[in-house]
C-alpha cells in the first residue's frame, strides 16, 4: 500500500490547492465546514448552487465526468484528491451528490441523447437539483416490490403512488423515480424508470420531522401525476437496469462517507471533563473504550486508503465501500453516545449555544440512525458482504417466476 502521491497526482494536487487557495477560505484548526443541516434553507442552496458554478466555469464541477458531459475525464484518484483539498476550506454544504453521483451517470448510461443534452449541464453546474424517489413504504430494502404505479395515455404516464425517506424533495427541481408498468411480469421486470418534474400538478410532499429537528427526508406523494414519454429513461419495463446502475452509483458515492465524528476532539473532551475530580481519562474504563474506538476508525481508515491505492494504480475497488458504511455508521453512533455519557448530566444539552463543542456530539448521535438507514441498510450491506465477497448462498426467493399480481402480501382481500 503506498500513501504517497505518483508525480502526476502531486502536481494535480497542487493545481487544485491553488485554484481552492485563490476563490475559498480555508479552514481554521478545529473549525468545520458547513453541515448538512443548513442545506435546506434558501439562502445556503443559494450559496451552494453559486459555488457549484464557480467550480463549474473554472473545469473543477464533476471532474470524473466525461468532458463531452462538461467534466474534466478525471481518474478515481483525482476525484479523491479533489475532496481531500476541498474540504480544507469553507465551502457551502453539498446539496448535488444525489444527482451527480448517482443520477448524471443513469443519465449517460441509459438516457437518450435529448436528455443528456438536456439535464446533465444544468445538473453539472447546479442549477437544477435532483432527488432519488426509490423506497416506498412497503418497498425500501425490497426495493423491487415497488407499488407506485404508471399508466400509458398516449404519448404520457400517469403516475399514482407514495415514495418515503426521499432526501431534498422539497427544495428539488426534478426528480428520477421507479414505477410499477406491469403487474403480470415478475417484480424485477415489470419496472420503468422516468424522469419527474418536482412542480407537477398532484405531487403533495411532506417533510418527516426527524429526531435531531431536521427535515432531510420527505414522504411524497402522487395523485395523478403525469409525465411525458420522452422522460422514460430506457426501455419499458426494462427500469431495474436502470435502477441497479443508480444503486451501484449510490454505493460508491457514500459508502466511505459515514464514518465515525473526530477522535482526537473525543480524546480532548475526554482529558477536560473531570470525574470525582479527576480528569476522565485517567479511568481505565474511559481508557479501554478510546482504544477500541481508535482501533476500529483505524482499521476503516486503512480500508479507505486501500481503496485510494486501488484507484490509484487504474484497478476497481472491491467491496471496501459496503465494509466502510457497514463499520463507519454504526462507530459513528457508538463514539456519539460515548461523547454524550461523558458529559454527564450536560450532556442532555443539545442547543448549540450552551451544549459543549455546539452540541457537535448531540446533533452527530440524533442523526446517526439515519446514517444506518440511507444508502442501504446494516442488514443489505451485511448481504451485500456476505453473498458478493464470501460466497455465501443468496436468501431463497420464493417469488421468483412469479408475477407481481400474484405475490402474496399481507393485504387481506
Amino acid at each position: 500500500m503506498d500513501f504517497n502521491d505518483t508525480p502526476e497526482e502531486e502536481t494535480f494536487r497542487a493545481q487544485a490547492h491553488a485554484w481552492l487557495d485563490a476563490n475559498a477560505e480555508r479552514l481554521q484548526p478545529g473549525e468545520r465546514a458547513a453541515g448538512l443541516e443548513s442545506r435546506a434553507d434558501p439562502d445556503a442552496i443559494k450559496k451552494a448552487q453559486a459555488w457549484q458554478a464557480k467550480k463549474a466555469d473554472a473545469g473543477w464541477a464533476c471532474i470524473t465526468w466525461p468532458k463531452e458531459y462538461g467534466g474534466r475525464g478525471a481518474t478515481a484518484i483525482q476525484n479523491v484528491i479533489w475532496n481531500q483539498e476541498e474540504a480544507k476550506y469553507k465551502t457551502p454544504p453539498n446539496i448535488f451528490g444525489i444527482g451527480q453521483g448517482m443520477l448524471g451517470p443513469t443519465i449517460m448510461v441509459h438516457g437518450s441523447d435529448e436528455q443528456k443534452q438536456r439535464y446533465l449541464n444544468p445538473m453539472l453546474r447546479g442549477a437544477e437539483i435532483w432527488c432519488q424517489l426509490f423506497s416506498e413504504p412497503a418497498a425500501g430494502s425490497d426495493l423491487a416490490g415497488l407499488r407506485t404505479t404508471a399508466v400509458r395515455d398516449g404519448d404520457e404516464w400517469t403516475l399514482n403512488g407514495q415514495k418515503i425517506w426521499t432526501t431534498g424533495a422539497q427544495y428539488c427541481k426534478w426528480g428520477m423515480i421507479v414505477t410499477r408498468t406491469d403487474a403480470t411480469a415478475e417484480k424485477h421486470k415489470g419496472i420503468t424508470y422516468f424522469i419527474v418534474d418536482m412542480q407537477s400538478p398532484g405531487i403533495e410532499i411532506r417533510p418527516i420531522k426527524q429526531i435531531n429537528g431536521m427535515s432531510s427526508f420527505n414522504e411524497v406523494f402522487f395523485s395523478d401525476v403525469r409525465v411525458a414519454d420522452r422522460n422514460r429513461v430506457g426501455a419499458v419495463n426494462d427500469g431495474w437496469r436502470g435502477a441497479l446502475t443508480t444503486l451501484m452509483n449510490e454505493r460508491h458515492s457514500i459508502g466511505g462517507g459515514a464514518g465515525g465524528p473526530d477522535f482526537g476532539n473525543l480524546l480532548q473532551i475526554a482529558r477536560r471533563i473531570e470525574w470525582n475530580g479527576r480528569p476522565a481519562i485517567e479511568d481505565a474504563g474511559v481508557r479501554q473504550h478510546l482504544a477500541r474506538f481508535y482501533i476500529r476508525l483505524k482499521g476503516l481508515q486503512y480500508t479507505t486508503y486501500r481503496t485510494q491505492t486501488a484507484l490509484s494504480r487504474g484497478q476497481t475497488p472491491g467491496p471496501e465501500s459496503s465494509i466502510g458504511k457497514l463499520v463507519g455508521a454504526p462507530l459513528r453512533q457508538e463514539m456519539s453516545a460515548f461523547a454524550i455519557d461523558l458529559q454527564g448530566a450536560a450532556g442532555a444539552i443539545a442547543d448549540r449555544d450552551a451544549a459543549l463543542e455546539e452540541g457537535a456530539w448531540q446533533a452527530a448521535y440524533l442523526g446517526s440512525p439515519g446514517l444506518r438507514l440511507a444508502g442501504g441498510t446494516d442488514e443489505i450491506l451485511r448481504n451485500i458482504i456476505a453473498e458478493r465477497v464470501l460466497g455465501l448462498p443468496p436468501e431463497i426467493r420464493a417469488d421468483k417466476g412469479m408475477a407481481f399480481k400474484d405475490i402474496p402480501t399481507g393485504n387481506k382481500s
